[in-house]
């Protein structure tokens, strides 16, 4: 282990050299323009694994953008197998004019590393890369059996993954599972992530005159459908953060004392300054912490109706539309959801208008292992060992759905190993990851498999 860890900091410069060409290219996999950097960015971990050693490495094409699939299996028969999964591609840079440097340029500058894909994944897939790389080029062999799975489509909800997850289910078979697409509750403070919410939405459009009217001519007659989707929405939640859809809390899973203790012990984000809101609020009876990481939310993500532009426009708009999305927890079954909201609008619609609604096409279900899992724990000791703090346990807000199906198709353990911040602006502009979790991330993976292997010879 140790030569691995000379190893790391020995070229510590060329792997941040690395992780900037990686960050260099724009695999937006959500806009056409850039297919073909989508694709140059799978050949580049493709490429890289190769160059590390592992001894099966292809671009898997898919209906969409390619996954690359690896493979090393010479740590024994009676080794554990562990499948890593990641993603190469990122979200659009947009808006362009609230970077301070070009979102395709990397940039370090008070210890952060700048860059579209810095944290959200390609930085934390890239040290999973590395740290193999490490392995064989000094020792010559992996601690256990290792299969990788780095796909182009996260970021556009996994289009084509399941699929193949389950068409090809023996293939990536693995005991367990590890995932660094998430982060820690605050910087330097290891965070062990033992939960994510599920994940279901709709699009409603409200449809009342044929076209835009004059607002003189026919305001009084005809109903204004941004009025009434404005009257629609507020049906749906109360002045407490309580969702008012019948049902929708029948099957949640409740939460324990020993997890809420779990949570209140977590250190605490002051909102106030990672998100410039005046105050927070909350579901009654929840404290703000356990609402974002344990309680099911409904979202308005997106709302629009009629003239956009400067000035004014008198004008009944013809349309009103909104996005709505849910964050479930364990209990909850995403169409499930989606039917008591439906049943919810279409009981509520107001009158003069006409409902249409669009269901969310990829769902998942919440996600949960237990925190006293071995796995977990081991996880738990590297991650101290690294960063010379003992971990906190928490769920989280956000919804990786592969976790879900990987739980479903194989029944295994996933290990969410995550290394972002809070400070990262994921999905924003002047997305970061710090250089030094980038370091320390390696070192807790190096960490980690030698605990899993110590714990197979046992």
């Amino acid at each position: 282990m140790q030569e691995v860890i000379e190893y790391l900091e020995k070229n510590k410069e060329l792997h941040m050299e690395e992780l900037k060409e990686f960050l260099h290219i724009p695999s937006v996999s959500t806009d056409s323009r850039h297919k073909k950097d989508v694709k140059k960015a799978a050949d580049f971990v493709a490429n890289y694994l190769s160059e590390a050693g592992l001894d099966m490495v292809e671009v898997q094409e898919t209906k969409g953008h390619p996954l690359v699939y690896a493979e090393w299996m010479h740590a024994g028969e009676e080794a554990p197998t562990v499948l890593i999964y990641g993603h190469y591609d990122v979200q659009p840079p947009d808006p362009m004019d609230q970077w301070k440097s070009d979102p395709f340029q990397a940039d370090i500058r008070d210890g952060r590393i700048y860059a579209r894909g810095a944290s959200d994944d390609k930085g934390q897939v890239f040290m999973h890369l590395v740290v193999l790389k490490a392995y064989l080029k000094t020792v010559g062999s992996l601690p256990i059996n290792i299969k990788v799975c780095i796909e182009g489509e996260e970021e556009i909800g996994s289009a084509n993954l399941h699929t193949i997850l389950r068409e090809q289910k023996d293939k990536f078979a693995a005991d367990f599972a590890v995932i660094s697409d998430s982060g820690m509750v605050a910087k330097d403070q290891p965070t062990i992530l033992y939960g994510l919410k599920g994940f279901t939405g709709l699009e409603i459009t409200l449809k009342g005159p044929d076209n835009d009217l004059h607002s003189g001519l026919y305001g009084g007659a005809i109903k204004n459908p941004a009025m009434a989707m404005a009257d629609l929405l507020m049906t749906m939640k109360d002045k407490e953060e309580v969702i008012q859809v019948e049902g929708f809390y029948d099957h949640v899973e409740p939460l324990t004392y020993d997890e809420r203790e779990l949570i209140k012990n977590a250190p605490s984000e002051d909102y106030s300054v990672s998100t410039g809101a005046p105050e927070t609020v909350s579901e009654k009876g929840y404290t703000a912490k356990e609402h974002t990481m344990a309680r099911p939310t409904l979202e308005i993500n997106g709302l629009y109706s009629g003239y956009q532009g400067e000035g004014t426009k008198t004008i009944i708009p013809s349309t009103a539309t909104a996005k709505l999305t849910c964050r479930l927890v364990p209990g909850q079954d995403p169409e499930q959801i989606q039917d008591l909201l439906v049943k919810h609008l279409e009981k509520h619609v107001p009158k003069g208008v006409e409902l249409m609604i669009k269901r969310e096409a990829l769902s998942a279900k919440a996600y949960k292992v237990d925190p006293n899992h071995t796995l977990i724990k081991k996880a738990a000791e590297s991650l101290t060992e690294t960063f010379g703090k003992e971990a906190v346990y928490v769920r989280m807000g956000g919804s990786i759905p592969v976790v879900e199906w990987i739980d479903a198709s194989y029944g295994i353990p996933v290990v969410l190993l995550g290394f972002g911040t809070s400070d990262d602006r994921l999905h924003s502009p002047n997305e970061s990851f710090p250089v030094a979790h980038f370091e320390k991330g390696m070192k807790t993976l190096v960490y980690f498999w030698k605990k899993i292997k110590e714990d197979q010879k046992k």
